[in-house]
């Protein structure tokens, strides 16, 4: 069982590297709420597994279909 408290933890920058969304995009998913993250200092940190439940349910781009 590891007791670091910041294990889980990523920066912008390495969410970046594995989702292949811009560092802009994530920041901007971070601030809507999309991403659960937290801010520290000019600096925002989030886990891999918010940024994986986000690219497994994200919206696809598009157009949205017409409601009948």
């Amino acid at each position: 069982m590891n007791n670091d408290p910041f294990s889980g933890l990523i920066s912008i920058e390495e969410a970046t590297e594995f989702s292949n969304l811009s560092k802009r995009h994530i920041r901007l998913l971070l601030e809507q709420g999309k991403i659960r993250g937290k801010k520290i200092g000019r600096d925002w940190i989030t886990t891999k597994d918010e940024v994986d439940n986000y690219l497994k349910d994200k919206p696809k781009p598009g157009p949205k279909p017409k409601r009948t």
